[in-house]
């Protein structure tokens, strides 16, 4: 399913250098306390206009182990055509980094931090090998922590600093180069699965490149909601964060457990599936004859599960607070449930080769909906030889009429695996 979200276009007003702070690992501006470990997933877009094209996803796994803090970055290609992963290693205080690790389908490399940057890239498609040896001017974070360090920084409004960051490439003479933080503001960031929440809007400027990032950060949580990097010519990529600890259903859907329920069973079920009308209470002819659902209705069957009755449960209260978005169902729900058509004029349907359990049994068809309801006629008097009126009546009548309808049916039911079949309703009365 396509979530809408719209493009934060952030005006980036002219850079000067004397309103900027240096932050430089061990630099008093940076908290890693605000760092939690754990793992995360962001789902890549190219947006231009109102295009959303998915190209791919990353996921970060940042863990921190006594003085050293470690992420681990994952980058997918959308077709499988590419990946990258990105592993580096820093202080955890000071976030001055320590290792760097890289690989992709065209290159390996690895890199060791001091006051010399020493380490090698082998290339996969044949060419030579490079040693790397490189001396910086200053002390700069590794690249690939760069964004984590923003979340550490004391973000307000009007916030600038500029962040000198290590990205090493080869034939570089400048492997130092800075992220300048332009502006801050306050914004507030409209999550698909958990709602709003107070954010900060972060405009950035990579000095090498010129590339623009906006970022959206959490206020409170100190999470990188979503950041956006311009491409040029009015494309921009925006990567998404999934929201992956958002587990709002305990318990897990079994596929394997709910597939076996179709595989050795002797359960049959035999039902009849119609709508009737129970609203009038005239006796109007044939207003309360059974309208069963036309032969070809499809009527569907899932084996009932705890993950299942506790994501209608998470729902409905979901419903009831209209503030978050239902919670979707697991995609592997869908391959679980099969499927018959009523094979007459009579509403009836079968399932056989049935494990014992609890099923939901469901269907939807078109019908007419017969009513009744009264109107306003008339009024009568009761009056006296001399004009006056003594009291009066209202006069109501009553008809009936039809709509179309549509009757959405579901219903549990519990098959005991005897030899004797079990018969059921599933019907629609109103």
């Amino acid at each position: 399913m396509r979530i809408k979200r719209y493009l934060l276009l952030f005006f980036i007003a002219p850079f000067s250098l004397y309103a900027q702070k240096p932050v430089l690992p061990g630099s008093s501006e940076i908290n890693t306390a605000h760092l939690t470990p754990g793992k995360s997933q962001y789902i890549i877009y190219y947006v231009k206009d109102t295009s959303w094209t998915k190209k791919g996803s990353f996921t970060h796994d940042l863990s921190i182990s006594g003085n050293q803090i470690k992420l681990v970055a994952d980058y997918t290609d959308q077709n499988d055509k590419w990946y990258r992963k990105v592993s580096s290693t820093a202080d955890s205080k000071t976030l001055a980094p320590i290792d760097y690790k890289f690989e992709s389908t065209k290159s390996k490399s690895e890199l060791s931090f001091g006051n010399t940057v020493t380490g090698k890239v082998h290339y996969l498609d044949g060419r030579k090998d490079e040693s790397i040896n490189v001396t910086p001017k200053e002390k700069a974070v590794d690249y690939n922590l760069a964004e984590y360090l923003f979340t550490t920084l004391p973000l307000k409004t009007g916030y600038k600093a500029t962040i000198p960051e290590f990205y090493y490439e080869p034939k570089t003479d400048k492997p130092v180069t800075n992220y300048i933080i332009k502006d801050v503001k306050s914004y507030v960031y409209r999550s698909p699965k958990t709602g709003s929440h107070e954010s900060w809007l972060v405009g950035i400027l990579e000095e090498n490149t010129g590339a623009l990032y906006n970022y959206v950060i959490d206020k409170n949580q100190h999470k990188i909601w979503q950041r956006e990097m311009s491409l040029g010519g009015g494309m921009w990529e925006i990567c998404v964060n999934d929201e992956l600890e958002y587990q709002p259903i305990k318990n897990k859907f079994n596929k394997a457990e709910a597939l076996a329920k179709f595989e050795k069973g002797n359960g049959v079920i035999l039902g009849t599936t119609f709508a009737r009308d129970r609203s009038s209470k005239l006796a109007v002819l044939n207003i309360n004859k059974a309208q069963y659902a036309p032969k070809g209705t499809i009527v569907t069957i899932l084996p009932n599960q705890p993950y299942i009755e506790e994501w209608k449960e998470v729902n409905k209260k979901i419903r009831k607070g209209k503030k978050l978005p239902e919670v979707p169902i697991d995609k592997n729900v869908q391959a679980c449930i099969r499927t018959t058509k009523v094979y007459d004029d009579k509403g009836h349907f079968e399932f056989t080769n049935l494990m014992p359990g609890e099923y939901i049994l469901s269907t939807s068809f078109g019908y007419t909906h017969n009513y009744t309801y009264q109107y306003y006629a008339g009024t009568s008097y009761l009056m006296h030889p001399s004009g006056a009126v003594l009291s009066s009546n209202n006069i109501y009548n009553s008809a009936s009429a039809s709509t179309g309808a549509t009757a959405d049916i579901e219903t549990l039911v519990t098959v005991k695996g005897d030899d004797e079949p079990l018969k059921i309703n599933l019907k629609d009365t109103r």
